[in-house]
């Protein structure tokens, strides 16, 4: 399953292309536009989140609730287009009193954009760059995770920090696929203890009144994958690789973690690798998910962890100093309206990025063309890697 989006944060519209979609899969578009109304909230989000009211409309690829096996097209319209219409305009001249985005914000694609393509005004590269984008990208995910779900998976996250406030977990290999789902999107800062979204509330608030920004760190947990999804045989093919780059492709994305992580590191050997068992029902299994459900770049069965860390938002209502591109003067970088955290938002969006790479994964073992192929096909690897392990 493959897609590309399109579109600037203050254009009309972001547009998703979403192919290798299978025939014969039901979507929800009240689930589709759940998951885009979930990556708009959260505390600490900004003014822009006021003005927009993300829908998907579907303009391709599915009649009467079902995918057609084509392409499917999903639009997510900016409601703020109209207070930008004249600046963003896709022909004609340019209005007399544009004002150009002169000054690079640190942090931020503004300067390398500039140099790159060759441009004057920062806003050629922001527009693109701006995490706007990734609503298209929660909406492609969304027939991702439908896909998924026939299959009896489950995607979800959480957030684990908030700049310097972490939830305390004893066990978090161990925990993590346990967290109550009500707790979670029930919580303001999408975490599941009640006492660590207080406290990542204040430490939010006290940085909004210091004009600056915070990340953190989110995690995302899939439940249910069969194993042997991915490949050991070529380093691009790993399931591991494929998925570190996709979280990797979020804006402000600086750390991704796979089980352990970097803790693996720091242990001895027999400490890190979970024991092999087996039992009637499940067949081969784990004692422990140490490995965060992947093991030589496949799937081993268990839950697949990934851990992942967004520094701040580059734009700060404080803001940093940097050289006017015009005049070469020193000045503060510019502002745009922004949020102080949206860590929460970053785990739904890479809710999106995984189940598509996972969607991709199935369909590379299973097949591609129809649900109900792909569903026997799945049913008899299932069956089969049970009699192997008997």
């Amino acid at each position: 399953m493959k897609f590309i989006t399109a579109g600037e944060s203050h254009g009309p519209c972001l547009t998703a292309i979403v192919s290798d979609v299978p025939a014969g899969l039901r979507i929800s578009e009240r689930q589709l536009n759940t998951d885009l109304e979930r990556r708009q909230q959260g505390y600490g989000r900004g003014g822009r989140q006021r003005i927009e009211t993300d829908r998907a409309t579907v303009l391709s690829g599915i009649r009467f609730g079902k995918t057609l096996g084509t392409p499917i097209t999903l639009q997510v319209a900016n409601r703020d287009w109209k207070n930008w219409m004249d600046r963003m305009s896709v022909f004609g001249p340019e209005p007399e009193d544009l004002k150009k985005e002169v000054t690079p914000r640190p942090g931020h694609a503004d300067l390398v954009g500039v140099l790159k393509n060759d441009t004057d005004d920062c806003r050629n590269i922001l527009e693109r760059s701006s995490a706007r984008e990734t609503a298209a990208r929660v909406a492609a995910g969304g027939i991702a995770k439908e896909f998924l779900a026939e299959l009896g998976v489950e995607v979800f996250s959480f957030v684990t920090g908030i700049g310097p406030v972490s939830m305390l977990e004893e066990d978090p290999m161990g925990s993590a696929p346990y967290y109550a789902p009500l707790d979670i999107e029930t919580s303001e800062l999408r975490c599941p203890d009640r006492q660590t979204t207080e406290d990542m509330k204040r430490a939010i608030d006290a940085a909004r009144v210091k004009g600056e920004s915070l990340g953190g760190t989110f995690r995302v947990v899939v439940k249910g994958l069969v194993p042997g999804l991915g490949d050991f045989c070529s380093g691009p093919e790993r399931l591991t690789s494929k998925l570190g780059a996709a979280v990797f492709s979020i804006p402000a994305i600086k750390g991704v973690e796979f089980g352990l992580g970097f803790e693996a590191a720091r242990r001895e050997g027999s400490s890190v690798h979970d024991p092999i068992t087996r039992n009637d029902r499940d067949g081969y299994t784990r004692e422990g998910n140490n490995a965060g459900g992947l093991e030589g770049g496949m799937t081993t069965g268990q839950a697949l962890i990934i851990t992942a860390a967004m520094k701040p938002i580059p734009t700060l209502m404080t803001p940093l100093r940097t050289v006017n591109i015009d005049t070469l003067e020193v000045e503060e970088a510019s502002k745009e309206r922004s949020d102080t955290c949206a860590v929460p938002a970053a785990g739904i969006v890479a809710e999106a990025e995984v189940a598509l790479v996972l969607a991709d994964a199935y369909m590379d073992k299973f097949g591609r063309d129809n649900m109900g192929d792909i569903k026997a096909n799945l049913r008899q690897y299932v069956s089969r890697i049970k009699t192997q392990s008997r």
